[in-house]
Formats: structure tokens, sequence, C-alpha cells
């Protein structure tokens, strides 16, 4: 079986892509403990180091085909790159790769090879935020009462004058932030902190860590912290396991 590592490791989606495609990742590493403790959770048969990668002792890395990596990718492209490997930089939007989100990021696939490998992702139908979202469940407030801003409020009116009773708005921001999002398209990104608001009705409440999760493909059963704020830290950080899979599955196919 072909075998991976993945390294800056957060709540496991590199990780639970790869799983999905069928790769068996063997050891893992970041320097958070509470990341090693979830990603451990998720992924108890692969080799978990809680360490600061700079004073590890890569000679006891375990050999491997895959190495998965999410760190700042500036200065690790150049370190590559000085490293002798071909570099294939692939701008993805990752509802184009059937995650329920539109979450433009950079994958870069770094080979040692004589010309860069660049991937064939093909395009997929956008999955919508309806197909996660649950109206039934959560704690609502009521829209209008005292102390909701003013900004808010006319996000609500825009909202509801373009898609309705039910829809999706930023909380915070601007640009689409004065309006609403339609519930047939995939949600905007899910970041570090609570952004995303669903209104029902004269209701809102805001998006629960199990939706944020889901907006982010992991599966349904993915163990996570109860502490809602640090579940969407770690969403938010993330790989989404979808967009892993897809990757991984298209450098496969094309390695």
């Amino acid at each position: 079986m072909t075998t991976a590592i993945d390294f800056f490791a957060g709540l496991g989606g590199w990780s639970t892509g790869a799983r999905n495609a069928g790769i068996d990742v063997i050891w893992v590493a970041k320097h958070r403990p509470v990341a090693v403790e979830w990603h451990s959770a998720n992924h108890p048969e692969a080799i978990h180091i809680c360490q600061d990668l700079h004073q590890a002792d890569w000679s006891k890395v375990p050999a491997h085909d895959i190495t998965l990596a999410s760190p700042c990718c500036q200065g690790q492209a150049q370190a590559m790159a000085a490293l002798g490997y071909m570099l294939a930089p692939h701008v993805v939007d990752c509802a184009d790769i059937g995650v329920p989100q539109h979450r433009v990021r950079l994958f870069l696939v770094c080979t040692c090879s004589k010309a860069p490998l660049n991937l064939q992702l093909h395009q997929r139908w956008h999955v919508p935020a309806s197909s996660f979202i649950d109206f039934d469940a959560g704690k609502w407030s009521k829209i209008v009462k005292p102390g909701r801003a003013e900004s808010t409020l006319l996000r609500v009116k825009n909202g509801r004058e373009r898609f309705g009773d039910r829809f999706i708005m930023p909380y915070y921001g601007s640009g689409s932030g004065l309006t609403g999002r339609s519930l047939d398209r995939p949600i905007g990104t899910i970041t570090t902190l609570d952004r995303w608001a669903l209104v029902r009705g004269d209701e809102m409440r805001m998006l629960s860590a199990n939706e944020a999760l889901a907006a982010m493909s992991f599966p349904a059963d993915t163990k996570r912290p109860d502490n809602h704020r640090l579940t969407i830290h770690m969403a938010g950080n993330a790989v989404p396991p979808l967009a892993g899979q897809r990757i991984i599955e298209a450098l496969l196919k094309a390695a």
C-alpha cells in the first residue's frame, strides 16, 4: 500500500482525504498538543509526534511515498526548489472538486522528476450549502432585538429581498457581507472564527460546529473538541478531506 506522512497536521483533513484515497498515513507531526490529541483520535493507527519540527530528528521518520504538509507556502516552495524538486502549483476552488464550500487554495505538488507533475482535476457539480444545514437544529434568536447591529439588520433586509425567508449571510465582513447567499450554492470560505449566520424567517443563528465540519467535507463521525470555538478554529485551518482525496487520486493517476 502507498504510504504517507502528514506534518503541520491539525484536525486531519489531509490524513482523512489520504485514507479515503487508499493511502496508509503512518506518521504525523504537529507542535500543538490539542491538534495532536484530536488528530490521533481520528487516526489512531498513525504514529503521532508533538514537537517543533525544526527540532525533529528526521532520521526517525519511517520510509514513505508521499509527504503531505500544510506550511506557509512561500519559504517552503523556495526551499523545495533549491533542493531540486520540480514544482507544479495548482490554484483550486474546492467547490469545483465537490466540497460544498468556495475555498480557493494553492496546492503545490513537488516531485523528484524531470518535469513538473501537473494534475488533471476534473470539474464536478457544485454541492449546495443546503446539503449540510439543518434548519430544525441549533439555538435561534430573534433578528430584531436590542443591541443588534444596524449592519446586520441591513444584511438581513437585503438577503430577504434576494433569497426569501431562508438564506446564509456573513455575520461580519464587507462585499458579499452587504447581502446574503443562496442555499443553492456552496457556502463561502470557512474561516477560523465564527463568520456565517443562517436566517430562518424572523430568527437567526450562527453556523454550528458540526455544520462547519460538514462544509469542510469532514465525515459525520469525525471526533472533535466539545469547545465550539476550538472546533471552528480547527475546521477553518484544515484542508477539506474531499479536496485532499481528489488531489491525491489525481496524483496517483499522474505519477
